[in-house]
């Protein structure tokens, strides 16, 4: 007996105490065994001891214990599981929530019937917390704030759209793209382009303000560009070119203030494959009429196609031009593919701008000149035409005329001292002259000798008579002679062209030449005269270079020619030569002085008697002099003005 209690004793410790222990381990086993005790008051069979030994399936097991207790246990059908345990000397209720823990089962009470199912947590059917995307917009300044870890696309373009107000857009291939990034109070429009660039996808705004995200094509890529702004591009790889072959291309166009362009990064590409791609890109129609041939290293970002192609083109014989919106491409020589271009010249004229075009340039181009109208006409290839049109339009600038006005002035200034006392005999000699302001008085033989009667009468003394046609003539006689020759001339020139100014006189001189004639019977004489022209001339030659600061380089040459007296026995008159050439720089309107030119003549003519006329004193009587002092002074001018 008291083997029988210890053993009960110890029974109860191993199973009722840990099933009630762990029944209260969950709330949800606590409710089923207060249902079960609750029970318990009507179906006296649940505390009772069950002494069963099934192994079988939880059917069969749970259907013993209610044929042994009397209890009404209906099991869901579902449950198919084996049970295991060997329960005994425990109560109905305490094997039922055992098993209700261990395998996960739930008990319904309907009444007096115990319904046993498989337990399904409520959770699992429970909505999952939304979570918060957390981006904000400050609208003060437009900008944005995000801070994304693993959210939905369309989640966040959600948001974006609610506290922004502007419109953002997730296409159908993207709903499921997950995205994450930190952005701190950035631009609108800066932070939607970095958020893109974060999660390699491309944001694209609409001329409607929408805001659409793109998935990236097929060989695109996004980068950096030279303008340190994200963009996408394309790489590109020639067909049929193995992977690690030599040659390499990347061609992509994006918009620029509007304007489509292309960007290209290329290494030893064919020519041919960047026409293709280039043309693809900016989806312009385009044929080639002809091989092109040749590869290129190119890098060029932001162009627009017409320079692409004439890059590619340039030192070959291929050339472009658009027909009806399709590009012509092949050679330059083909029909269909040359180019003519009129240029009608604004400022300058056609025979110096034709002249000043590379002669190698004009290879394989026709120039027909249309003076009329100042215009060149080019035939040929269009790259070639755009390049000589280039230059052209650099030359044909507005050249400076430069108006030179030129100041002469010449000062002569003569002294002439004639002195003496001249005797001589003569048919009809009239007593006369002058006395002021100079003595120049001519005595006849009568006044002579009335002279010479009253001399005797005061001195006694008889000097006698001259002969009837005998006269004297006594000179004193100064003259100053000042003349002031001014001229003003004005000349213009064309920048870079000299203008010449020449003023002078001519003088002739006779050359006379004797021939003889001889013959049998008598000789004869001819002479002939002839009359050579001699010119002096002042000539002023200026040429005029203007600087980009408005400041005006001379060149100036001066010849300065003059006859210094004229013979009267027709021999060549004498002349007198100056020249001076010189380089200055000076400021338009400014006024510069050239000259100072100072000649200095002095001429001395006497006659005597013989001896007489070089002794001192005696020398005024026995002789007659002239002296001439001549001083010849020639200033020059010049002012020149820049007309525009």
């Amino acid at each position: 007996m008291h083997k029988k209690f210890t053993r009960t004793v110890w029974l109860w410790l191993l199973f009722v105490c840990p099933l009630q222990l762990f029944a209260q381990q969950t709330p949800r086993i606590a409710a089923i065994q207060k249902k079960l005790d609750s029970l318990a008051k009507t179906a006296p069979g649940l505390n009772q001891k069950v002494f069963l030994q099934i192994n079988g399936s939880v059917q069969q097991y749970l259907s013993g214990i209610a044929s042994s207790n009397s209890l009404s246990i209906s099991v869901d059908p579902k449950l198919t599981f084996p049970v295991n345990d060997n329960l005994n000397d425990v109560t109905a209720s305490n094997i039922l929530t055992f098993l209700s823990q261990k395998y996960n089962l739930d008990i319904t009470i309907v009444g007096n019937i115990i319904y046993v199912t498989a337990y399904v947590d409520p959770a699992q059917f429970a909505k999952a917390p939304v979570k918060e995307i957390k981006v904000s917009y400050s609208r003060s300044d437009g900008t944005l704030s995000m801070t994304l870890d693993n959210d939905t696309l369309t989640s966040v373009a959600k948001k974006i759209t609610q506290v922004s107000g502007k419109n953002v857009i997730v296409p159908t291939s993207l709903q499921t793209k997950r995205v994450s990034g930190f952005i701190a109070s950035a631009p609108f429009e800066t932070a939607m382009d970095k958020l893109a660039y974060t999660n390699e996808i491309k944001m694209v705004k609409t001329d409607d303000n929408y805001y659409l995200f793109q998935p990236l094509a097929e060989n695109e890529e996004l980068y950096v560009n030279g303008d340190n702004k994200t963009s996408v591009r394309r790489t590109f790889k020639p067909s049929g070119t193995p992977t690690g072959a030599g040659g390499s291309t990347g061609v992509f166009a994006r918009v620029v203030n509007g304007q489509k362009l292309i960007s290209a990064d290329a290494t030893n590409a064919s020519i041919l494959t960047l026409v293709k791609q280039a043309s693809q890109e900016m989806k312009y129609n385009y044929s080639i009429y002809s091989d092109i041939k040749g590869n290129i290293d190119i890098h060029v970002n932001d162009v627009s196609y017409d320079q692409f192609l004439g890059l590619l083109f340039k030192g070959t014989d291929n050339t472009f031009h658009s027909e009806g919106g399709v590009y012509l491409i092949g050679d330059s020589k083909l029909e269909g593919l040359r180019s003519f271009k009129a240029i009608h010249l604004q400022n300058r004229s056609i025979d110096t701008v034709v002249a000043m075009i590379p002669a190698d340039w004009k290879k394989g181009v026709e120039i027909k000149e249309f003076r009329e109208q100042n215009t060149i006409l080019l035939s040929g290839s269009s790259s070639q035409i755009r390049e000589i049109e280039q230059v052209i339009n650099q030359l044909d600038e507005l050249v400076p005329v430069i108006l030179i006005e030129v100041t002469m002035i010449d000062i002569t200034k003569t002294r002439t001292i004639a002195t003496g006392i001249t005797a001589g005999v003569s048919d009809s000699v009239k007593t006369g002259g002058t006395v002021l302001p100079g003595v120049n008085f001519t005595f006849s033989a009568s006044s002579i000798n009335s002279f010479l009667s009253s001399i005797s009468s005061f001195t006694s003394v008889n000097l006698g008579k001259v002969v009837p046609n005998f006269y004297a003539t006594i000179q004193a006689l100064e003259s100053n002679n000042n003349v002031e020759i001014r001229s003003v001339p004005k000349l213009t020139a064309l920048n870079g062209h000299t203008a010449t100014l020449s003023i002078g006189s001519r003088q002739y001189y006779k050359n006379s030449t004797q021939n003889l004639y001889p013959s049998t019977s008598t000789s004869a004489t001819v002479f002939t005269n002839t009359y050579v022209p001699v010119e002096a001339n002042l000539a002023v030659n200026i040429k005029p270079i203007v600087s980009g600061d408005d400041q005006v380089t001379l060149n100036i040459a001066v010849n300065i020619e003059d006859f210094t007296s004229t013979p009267t026995d027709g021999s060549p008159p004498p002349e007198s030569i100056s020249k001076f050439i010189s380089s200055l720089r000076v400021h338009s309107e400014d006024t510069v002085l050239l000259g100072g030119i100072e000649r200095n003549e002095n001429d001395l003519a006497s006659s005597g008697i013989p001896i007489l006329s070089r002794i001192p004193i005696l020398k005024w009587i026995f002789s007659s002099r002239t002296k001439t002092n001549t001083k010849v002074v020639t200033v020059l001018f010049v002012k020149p003005t820049i007309l525009r």
